[in-house]
């Protein structure tokens, strides 16, 4: 293998690594987003009942890069 095919398969590497890191984080995120969620839906506090949105826009968004993100790992 040549040394410029060696330092391309490093390269592509790195890219999917990074990736699937950003995906793992993505994921995270949604699982942190889905704990706050229940956690406000079973309170009786209705001061945070309008963060409800707001965490399932920003979950939605998350899906929406994650997506994005594996479909890159296709091409």
């Amino acid at each position: 293998m040549s040394e410029k095919s060696k330092d391309e398969l490093i390269e592509a590497q790195k890219q999917i690594i990074g990736i699937l890191f950003e995906v793992i984080k993505r994921l995270q995120a949604n699982n942190d987003l889905d704990d706050e969620y229940f956690q406000i839906i079973s309170s009786e506090d209705k001061s945070k009942k309008e963060r409800l949105g707001k965490i399932l826009i920003e979950r939605e968004e998350n899906a929406k890069i994650v997506g994005r993100l594996l479909e890159q790992l296709e091409i």
